[in-house]
């Protein structure tokens, strides 16, 4: 089954009925998970109804670092493997990257604003995401700035990989250095530190813009492998139009290279 949908048009197939299921999968989880961050979440006792923001921070964070992981493992796809959709996966993948991470920096500063006293530090974490957001807009400006798709595959591939150094900086940098970002508080040894109140609500909100992301990254998938094929039809089609015009040029020649010599 995985071979086969390794295949462009096996995907198409495979892919077009799941579609409808995962954005209505999205919305009532989006849903669910909205009305708990609203109605059921109680406020923090430190940061009052601020803390409802950390249930759009969190997965969009989450979500940020988990779709460039997913591009480095589809530009290793590309210059080791070949695979014919890995291109396509992370040409998809970078757009949805950036949107979380952007999402992420807003609501984050938003967030920073009362608890820190101002909307922006250069704390290690703010800034390595920051820079991840930099490299999601370098690699989406780069695939418009080279037009021949293999160079531009082999080229985007190597830059991923490269700017996956940042992902264990952006993980540990709150241990790294001294930082006013919080440490780790739902994945840790000794359990989590957050309250079950609190966490199952994010638990539900980070299923739900993960399945959100998931279902957004398939459906660029899909436009991208139309978009070559239109592209590859465009060009077949302005060949077969040249080659034509040129076969109606040397016709319409013909006869005056014969009167030639009898001049």
């Amino acid at each position: 089954m995985w071979t086969r949908l390794a295949h462009p048009g096996h995907f198409l197939r495979w892919t077009q009925p799941a579609m409808p299921w995962l954005a209505g999968l999205s919305a009532l989880l989006l849903a669910v998970g909205l009305y708990l961050t609203w109605f059921v979440v109680p406020p923090d006792y430190q940061q009052g109804e601020t803390v409802r923001i950390m249930y759009i921070h969190v997965p969009a964070a989450w979500l940020g670092v988990f779709f460039y992981g997913s591009m480095a493992v589809s530009a290793l796809g590309t210059l080791v493997w070949r695979h014919p959709l890995a291109d396509v996966a992370q040409r998809a993948a970078a757009p949805v990257g950036a949107a979380f991470t952007l999402i992420c920096l807003v609501t984050g500063s938003l967030w920073g604003k009362p608890m820190w006293g101002t909307y922006w530090v250069w704390d290690a974490r703010l800034t390595s995401m920051l820079v991840l957001f930099l490299i999601y807009c370098g690699i989406i400006a780069l695939w418009r700035t080279i037009e021949d798709p293999n160079r531009a595959a082999r080229a985007i591939a190597i830059l991923t990989l490269v700017g996956a150094v940042n992902l264990p900086i952006i993980k540990f940098s709150v241990n790294w250095w001294s930082t006013l970002h919080q440490p780790a508080s739902i994945m840790r040894m000794g359990g989590s530190a957050i309250d079950p109140s609190m966490l199952y609500p994010l638990l539900e909100m980070i299923l739900a813009f993960t399945v959100l992301g998931v279902t957004l990254h398939l459906a660029g998938m899909r436009t991208e492998i139309l978009r070559r094929r239109v592209r590859t039809l465009t060009i077949r089609e302005a060949e077969r139009l040249d080659d034509g015009a040129a076969s109606a040029q040397r016709r319409s020649a013909a006869p005056l290279g014969r009167a030639v010599p009898g001049l």
